[in-house]
This record gives C-alpha cells, sequence and structure tokens, in this order.
C-alpha cells in the first residue's frame, strides 16, 4: 500500500488513528502513529501473528487485557507491549478521549489491513465490518491477523464461503490491488 503521510483513518464508532511515517529499520520497516478513542471504544480481543504493537499513553486512561489475564491499566505516561503472537485487547476506561502515541513493527500490510477494516465499519455503522470485506480481510490476511471473538466454525467454513460467493458477485473488484499476505 502506497501511503503519504499522515495518513488518518476513522472508524465512525470512536476509533481515530493517525499514521506519521515508516520508519526503516535493519529487522523490519516500524509504523508509528497516534490513537484517539473515545471512552469505552476499543479493539477486540485480536492478535498480530507477525508484529509487536505498542501503546504510550499520553492522555486518558487505557484498560488492556492479555489472552487468559487479568485486566491492567495504564495512565499517562506508561507504555504497554504487545508481543507477536500475544492475543489481546484494549479500550479506553476513561471518561475523556484516550490518546496515545504508538507503533507497529514490521509494518507489513497492517495500514492496508486497517484502513480497509475502518472504511467497512464505517461503512456498516457497526463495529464489525460489512460480511463480504469482513471475509476477505479476515482469510486473506490469516497469516498475520486473527480476531478471536470469530466462533472457530465461522473462520474455517463461513469466511471461506462468504469470500466464494463475493466473489462470483464481483464484491472484491476494489481489492485487485491488494497487498499479497505475509507468510511467516
Amino acid at each position: 500500500m502506497k501511503m503519504t503521510f499522515p495518513h488518518i483513518i476513522e472508524n465512525g464508532l470512536g476509533e481515530k488513528l493517525i499514521f506519521h511515517a515508516l520508519e526503516h529499520e535493519p529487522d523490519g520497516d516500524r509504523l508509528v502513529g497516534e490513537n484517539f478513542v473515545v471512552p469505552g471504544s476499543g479493539p477486540p480481543m485480536h492478535t498480530h501473528w507477525l508484529q509487536d504493537e505498542s501503546l504510550t499513553v499520553v492522555s486518558g486512561k487505557l484498560a488492556y487485557q492479555v489472552q487468559g489475564q487479568p485486566v491492567q491499566y495504564a495512565g499517562e505516561g506508561e507504555t504497554v507491549v504487545f508481543g507477536r503472537g500475544q492475543a489481546h485487547r484494549f479500550w479506553n476506561d476513561g471518561d475523556t478521549v484516550l490518546h496515545c502515541t504508538a507503533w507497529i513493527k514490521p509494518a507489513h500490510n497492517f495500514a492496508f489491513f486497517i484502513t480497509e477494516v475502518f472504511a467497512s465499519q464505517r461503512a456498516a455503522g457497526r463495529h464489525q465490518p460489512e460480511a463480504f470485506t469482513g471475509a476477505y480481510l479476515l482469510t486473506r490476511y490469516a497469516s498475520e491477523f486473527e480476531m478471536h471473538d470469530i466462533p472457530p466454525f465461522v473462520k474455517k467454513a463461513v469466511l471461506p464461503a462468504t469470500v466464494l460467493v463475493g466473489r462470483a458477485l464481483g464484491k472484491y473488484t476494489c481489492f485487485q490491488d491488494a497487498p499479497p499476505a505475509v507468510v511467516a
């Protein structure tokens, strides 16, 4: 994905990301930016299989949870790092907008994936992306990202079937230049 900076995306449901730069480093590109999250909002339990993610609280109260562990909190000036392959979620647990600086490394397809997820959420007007788009993204980029709230049967059978129907209906012409998935 060719991107100019700053690259700003919003899901229409209280989350805004601003990507400021892609820093080239010997062990992989680092995508740096910031996020703004309204009270109660944040992504559900998910995994970045190939990336580490860091959030540093600028203002507000960050609640976060690593799968299987209790909820924890971070305040202004505190940093939380989620290692690749570590299922996690976070949300704004305060009563003002949560503002964090952030980075993802190596960047791989994160900017493309989350840009398309946010656009689909905004179009659908709900936290779940539109069905065909969600199925496409979660199937194509399964080696990079996983959403844990989706039942295994849906991941293994329904999403691939939805992609087949979507292809037959011509739903994916907008993804003809989508980057290939990264396989570890």
